[in-house]
Formats: structure tokens, C-alpha cells, sequence
């Protein structure tokens, strides 16, 4: 009852403040994850003008819309989100916009069924993290080219060219990855972080991957999961853990000390960029960026 009064109440508000849609003369864009924020921004450039709802740190698994993000969807051109329940508490607000005829594009919506993780334990039935593939990006990233260039007809040229530069810096990236990622044995690729966000990562570039929450940080670990994560970690001799830069690290410390007591020497490898990239401004604040830094931690930790 109260999710229906918040939908209403966030509709009523889309709809009252519609009309007062300011004219800046560049065509506005919001987006979800801060990932979606980067990409839109390289293929837009200076064509568009784009907001993001959700920042450095910021876990999209429990983002609540605050009264100045419905300001912000409402006075939007067009809205692109994750999809496949990423976004868990704004996918009602999502659908009822679709219904509205707002143009709201998922970027889920650029991959085979067949190329995604599936999960029964989640509510699209399949893993939303699909960002730590790159292949899934490229991808995206035509996509997203392909609707903004509807969108903008006009721009079609300067959209196009803006996702070739950005595909060309994501083969680099791949090249890149793939050649730090060579310097670890296969034996020592298992990967143990803080949630289930690395699965698409795991499957690119050959790790185990073992998350001590699930695909959701909606619900805590708990001491059964501990355990388990602990027994895994000391069965495979893993010298390190990670936490994640949007999770809570205090089950990541549980797990440190539970296997350390049990006369099995782990560490805390790093700080990795799951759900969200880095503050602005950095090499972390780009995808780019995030992924370079996530792979070198990696490595560097499990060597």
C-alpha cells in the first residue's frame, strides 16, 4: 500500500510540473547509474545536456526517487536507465512513464536474452550488472547511439562518430585488460567481493566469482553466508578479499576475521567499483577508468 500512495505521489508530481519545462535549447537527458551518466555523455557530447540521479557511492539496488529527481524525470526529453530490476525501487515510476508515452530507454534492451546471466533469485530473472562486460557495452553503446540519433535525427552524423571514438577506446580497453589480467595464473582468478555484482566479469575473463550477499545488496549477508564464503576462501587458499565502493564494508570485515580464525591468513585486497563509478573528475569517475583501476586491484592483490 504505502510503494502505491509513493507511485501516485511521484506521478502527481511528474504530472504537475510537466508543463513548466524549461527551454535551455539542448535536448535533456537523465540517466540512472553513473555508468549510463558517463556513457550518454560520450555519445551526446555537445549535443545534449545530461543529469544523472545516482553519484559516487551510490548503491542503485536501494535509490529511493527524492522529490528533485521526479523535478528532474519530469522535465526530461529522454530518461535511460539499467533495466532488468537494477533499479528495483524506480521501476514502477519507469513503467508508468511507458505507459505515459514518456521516452524512457532501458539499455538492456540492447542485448540478446541469450547473453545474459540468469538468476532465479532475482526479481528479472537474470543479472543486471551487465556493465562488466565490455562486449555487453559496445553493444550498449550502438545502442544508445542509434536513440538518440531518433531522438535527434539532426545529430545522426555527430552521434555516430562520437560512438565509433568511444567503441575504438573500448577495443583499446579490452587489449588492455585482457593483457594485466594474462599476468595472473587461471588457478588464482577467484574473485570474492562484498555482492554477487562480478558475474559478468567472471565470465569474460575466466574468474571465479563468489559474492558474499547476492545480486541485490537489498538483503544483508548473513552468518550462514559468512561461513560458507569462509570455507571457500580457505579450501582455495584466496589471499584476498575486496570490498566495494557502494556496499556497506562491515560483512567484508566479518569475513576477514571469521577466516583469520581460522588459521587461514586473508587480507582486504582494495576498494572495488561495483554499482557506481568513482567521484568526477577522476580516472575512476569514467568507465573507462573504473575498469582499469578494478582489474589493477585485482591482479595486483591476487598475484
Amino acid at each position: 500500500m504505502k510503494k502505491l500512495v509513493l507511485i501516485l505521489l511521484l506521478f502527481t508530481a511528474f504530472v504537475s510540473c510537466k508543463d513548466e519545462k524549461p527551454k535551455n535549447g539542448k535536448f535533456r537527458i537523465v540517466t540512472t547509474t553513473s555508468m549510463i551518466t558517463d556513457l550518454v555523455q560520450n555519445i551526446g557530447g555537445e549535443m545534449v545536456n545530461v543529469e544523472g540521479l545516482m553519484g559516487a557511492g551510490v548503491d542503485p539496488h536501494l535509490y529511493k526517487a527524492s522529490e528533485g529527481d521526479v523535478s528532474k524525470l519530469s522535465n526530461a526529453d529522454m530518461i535511460i536507465y539499467n533495466g532488468l530490476h537494477l533499479e528495483g525501487k524506480l521501476v514502477e515510476v519507469f513503467e508508468n512513464m511507458q505507459r505515459q508515452n514518456i521516452n524512457t530507454v532501458a539499455i538492456s534492451d540492447a542485448l540478446d536474452k541469450k547473453d545474459l546471466i540468469g538468476s532465479t533469485h532475482f526479481a528479472s530473472n537474470y543479472d543486471p550488472h551487465i556493465w562488466f562486460n565490455v562486449t555487453n557495452w559496445e553493444l550498449i553503446t550502438v545502442y544508445v547511439a542509434e536513440e538518440l540519433s531518433k531522438a535527434m535525427p539532426e545529430h545522426v552524423a555527430v552521434f555516430k562518430a562520437n560512438a565509433d571514438n568511444y567503441l575504438q577506446k573500448l577495443k583499446t580497453l579490452k587489449e588492455e585488460l585482457n593483457t594485466e589480467i594474462a599476468t595472473l595464473p587461471e588457478n588464482q582468478r577467484r574473485l570474492v567481493t562484498a555482492h554477487d555484482a562480478f558475474s559478468y566479469f567472471g565470465k569474460e575473463f575466466k574468474f571465479d566469482v563468489v559474492g558474499l550477499q547476492g545480486l541485490s545488496t537489498a538483503t544483508e549477508a548473513g552468518v550462514q553466508d559468512v561461513q560458507k564464503t569462509a570455507a571457500y576462501i580457505i579450501e582455495h587458499k584466496v589471499k584476498a578479499v575486496f570490498i566495494e565502493s557502494s556496499v556497506p564494508k562491515r560483512t567484508v570485515e566479518a569475513l576477514k576475521a571469521a577466516v583469520n580464525s581460522k588459521n587461514h591468513e586473508v587480507v582486504i585486497g582494495g576498494t572495488l567499483f561495483s554499482d557506481a563509478l568513482g567521484n568526477p573528475g577522476t580516472p575512476e569517475g569514467t568507465y573507462i577508468g573504473m575498469f582499469k583501476f578494478n582489474v589493477h586491484t585485482i591482479v595486483t592483490s591476487l598475484k
